[in-house]
């Protein structure tokens, strides 16, 4: 199982080591509109629970392969606060991770409970996603489970804002006619000027999502961002944001695993990959192990599930 994926080229956070709590297969409470995994029914729990020890271990060994990472990103095929030993991988890993940042995505789903929010108040940075501050949007773009409460987790928020001494971002996902609304940019900003996050992060669909849904393009970004407080640190995610980055050495299987967890485009290979590793691409793409998706006038490659007899 690819617990360990990457490194990656974080738009704001430099080169990051991801750590997938669910390298199965998506486990959610969950099921985003913008998705670009599976379908799956959402989940209020994991079915399929790594041991921490079998995770710390991947962490020990890929730290040791790459000696230059900026962040451990913690992060799950679904929602990665539902792994039920998260404080306690969470010890392990601050043994482990020396100088190194660490970073959480999460879906803010479990805010609520005190003990999840004592368990992020470790990270040097938590990610929280808010598509939507009125709940019939939330339930039209998440799709969460039925014991997910959209005003839980604004108040979760809210209480961990005052907990936390980290970086707290906000990301915004927005989708055409769905949260792009003025009413809803309204209703996000109202109370965002109450949460008052370090940064807001605004941006679209740039990875082919599951469901028939569409980006907004840039300019209609640039005009929602305008609409916030001016107060408010807001940030337009744009692909053009990665910085220069040292290139890593990537085995054959290290690039399969990588494009199985993030489709990346030439522009970002050519950045993360030295050229032995873009050479070692280039024999996976003539092999027809890799193939290309294109989304929005952008070319993605991921693996095409091909595999060569020895």
């Amino acid at each position: 199982m690819g617990i360990i994926f990457g490194p990656i080229a974080s738009r704001r956070f430099g080169k990051s080591l991801g750590i997938d709590l669910s390298p199965g297969g998506k486990q959610c409470n969950f099921d985003c509109v913008y998705c670009e995994l599976t379908p799956a029914k959402p989940l209020d729990h994991y079915d399929k629970v790594l041991p921490p020890e079998e995770i710390l271990d991947a962490v020990r060994e890929g730290l040791a392969r790459h000696d230059d990472i900026d962040v451990l990103t913690m992060t799950a095929n679904g929602e990665p606060t539902l792994y039920p030993h998260l404080a306690e991988l969470m010890e392990g890993i601050d043994a482990l991770r020396g100088s190194t940042r660490t970073l959480i995505l999460s879906n803010a789903s479990t805010i609520d409970h005190e003990d999840i929010r004592r368990v992020l108040c470790r990270f040097d940075t938590v990610k929280l996603s808010l598509d939507c501050a009125t709940v019939p949007c939330f339930k039209r773009i998440d799709r969460p489970h039925p014991t997910v409460n959209l005003e839980r987790i604004k108040e979760g928020m809210l209480a961990f804002r005052k907990e936390y001494s980290g970086n707290l971002i906000v990301e915004i996902l927005v989708v055409e006619g769905i949260n792009d609304k003025e009413r809803e940019i309204e209703a996000l900003d109202e109370y965002l000027r109450l949460l008052r996050p370090e940064r807001i992060d605004l941006g679209t669909i740039d990875r082919p999502p599951t469901y028939r849904v569409r980006p907004v393009p840039y300019s209609r970004l640039r005009e929602l961002s305008l609409s916030f407080d001016p107060s408010l640190h807001v940030h337009i995610s744009s692909r053009k944001d990665i910085s220069d980055l040292l290139p890593s050495s990537y085995s054959e299987e290290e690039i399969l695993e990588t494009l199985s967890k993030r489709p990346l485009t030439r522009e970002d290979i050519d950045l993360l990959m030295d050229e032995e590793s873009r050479e070692r691409f280039r024999k996976l793409l003539d092999e027809d192990r890799i193939s290309s998706l294109e989304n929005n006038g952008v070319i993605f490659y991921k693996p095409s599930g091909k595999t060569i007899d020895n």
